[in-house]
């Protein structure tokens, strides 16, 4: 029996991804979560054989669920489910060590193939994300200067801690969700803000969403 889990923060795309999937032979929906949060939790529970995540979830985006859920399950497939094929989802994503993206646009006739192809070891994008990746390629010149923000290097924690920021979650608040004290969360914010050479809460909101961090 192929086991899957679904992660995302719509009732009904969930239900309609476990309608799909259940139909085929030895495949069962093992797992449901409603944030990314929920899901790296619920995977360690249910230990899933493929995980297909929302890339826009509150609390921990589909990207940094990836990352948690890999460093304690490597062996489980990671599908990244998601409305968006830009270049800068997509390369996150694969770092992240995602097997596959699938657009919601695509997946009524792609997440089938899709989950089949990575629990035999293969990566695969549906057409749009592919012809993305081709023109990424294609076009890649020589990285300039660039954002000095999105060159510095941050901690897992430290994305945990901006994506909770930048959806209006309080100090207390993200020491609750993280399990820390108020004052180590007021010092996460401190660094990072510090770090990025960043002066406000606006702007660390504005940052979060050109890096992929939140979704617009």
């Amino acid at each position: 029996m192929l086991r899957i889990l679904l992660a995302d923060d719509h009732d009904l795309t969930r239900a309609g991804l476990r309608y799909l999937l259940e139909k085929q032979k030895e495949w069962s929906v093992c797992g449901e979560a409603p944030n990314g949060r929920a899901a790296v939790e619920l995977a360690e529970k249910v230990r899933p054989d493929v995980a297909i995540l929302d890339m826009s979830m509150p609390e921990l985006n589909g990207v940094e669920a990836t990352r948690q859920i890999l460093k304690k399950l490597p062996g489980t497939k990671i599908l990244i489910y998601t409305m968006h094929e830009t270049e800068r989802i997509i390369i996150d994503a694969l770092d992240a060590g995602a097997s596959g993206i699938v657009l919601k646009s695509d997946a009524g006739e792609n997440m089938v193939m899709a989950v089949e192809s990575v629990v035999r070891g293969r990566r695969f994008f549906t057409p749009h994300v592919a012809e993305t990746i081709a023109e990424a390629y294609l076009t890649k010149k020589a990285s300039p200067a660039g954002d000095a923000c999105g060159q510095v290097a941050l901690t897992m924690r430290e994305r945990e801690v901006i994506q909770l920021l930048a959806e209006g979650k309080s100090n207390k608040e993200v020491a609750t969700r993280l399990d820390i004290s108020t004052r180590t969360a007021e010092g996460h914010r401190a660094e990072i803000m510090k770090r990025l050479k960043i002066a406000s809460l606006a702007e660390l909101v504005c940052w979060a969403v050109r890096n992929g961090i939140v979704q617009p």
